[in-house]
């Protein structure tokens, strides 16, 4: 068996086809469309250097990697590599060639750190290992069964408080721009993010294909964003919270918790069976958020880092 490494064909139903297959086989506690994976690809902004690579064996694909560096960083040079395969085509050399070309991309770009996410097993951190990737911080993906868990009950606002859709800022998504800013700058993570870009915001966030305006939910203080939970969804059955946050000034309040409630209540008369989410292993407050909800871990990533010679 030969395996070659290319790039993905946006305009190819039969590439994305395949990366969404690959991907929700590795991943089944994420939410892939084809239509989300060409966004991802055609949308990304151009420092990104952003590629999708197709691992292909005999006309077959059987491994994916997205690759890129991390444009809204502060600190330059800083890249990522995610790379899956097949779970029923293992240890073919498959990954390895994935990491490789993928690093090669980055080098050539001038990354000199790669960060990647790897499942907590010991085939898949072994492999980071081998490649000289040093395991740092730890995440949980977490289920919910939407259709036959129990919600906590309903909670009226309290006063100054009014939950409102991210349908209702379609005129001006501005100020859910800046809440969103501030929630990811003291997001944890290895890598800072700084948004400043409102353009390139709207295009890869705003306007991606997952993103659910009916069931995002904001809570305004004062009419004004103080809290929110972006909801992605399938258009199916598969309902996932990409961000969940409050500004400084409101934390405390339960704020995030009234919103993501209100949104997870929408999302299951919606249709909506099954709600995902992930958590940094060390985010306490988060954890028993989601807990509270119903929420359940059912598989943990270490993102692993390599200093580029």
């Amino acid at each position: 068996m030969t395996v070659i490494v290319r790039d993905l064909r946006p305009e190819v139903p039969s590439d994305v086809e395949g990366f969404v297959r690959v991907r929700r086989a590795a991943l089944p506690f994420m939410v892939f469309t084809a239509e989300s994976v060409v966004h991802d690809l055609t949308r990304a902004h151009p420092d990104a250097c952003f590629r999708q690579f197709l691992a292909e064996a005999d006309g077959e694909i059987v491994g994916t990697a997205q690759v890129g560096l991390a444009h809204d960083s502060p600190e330059p040079g800083q890249g990522f590599l995610n790379v899956y395969v097949d779970p029923g085509r293992p240890r073919r050399g498959t990954g390895a060639l994935l990491a490789r070309v993928g690093e090669e991309h980055l080098a050539g770009h001038g990354a000199s750190r790669v960060l990647a996410w790897v499942l907590d097993e010991p085939d898949n951190r072994g492999f980071a290992e081998r490649r000289g990737y040093r395991a740092s911080r730890s995440a949980h993906f977490l289920r919910l069964d939407l259709a036959n868990g129990t919600l906590p009950p309903l909670q009226d606002p309290p006063p100054g408080v009014e939950l409102r859709t991210a349908a209702d800022f379609t005129d001006d998504p501005r100020p859910l721009f800046t809440l969103d800013a501030e929630v990811t700058a003291d997001e944890p993570g290895d890598i800072d993010a700084e948004f400043t870009d409102y353009e390139a915001w709207l295009e890869e966030t705003w306007r991606h294909p997952l993103l659910d305006l009916g069931l995002t939910t904001v809570a305004l203080v004062d009419g004004r964003p103080a809290a929110f939970t972006a909801a992605r969804t399938d258009g199916a059955s598969r309902y996932t919270t990409g961000m969940t946050g409050t500004a400084r000034a409101h934390r405390g309040r339960g704020l995030a918790k009234l919103a993501k409630n209100a949104s997870l209540h929408r999302a299951r008369a919606a249709g909506y069976r099954e709600a995902f989410t992930g958590n940094d292993t060390g985010n306490g407050p988060m954890l028993a958020v989601n807990k509270w909800f119903g929420y359940e871990i059912c598989a943990t990533e270490v993102r692993y880092a390599r200093e580029l010679d």
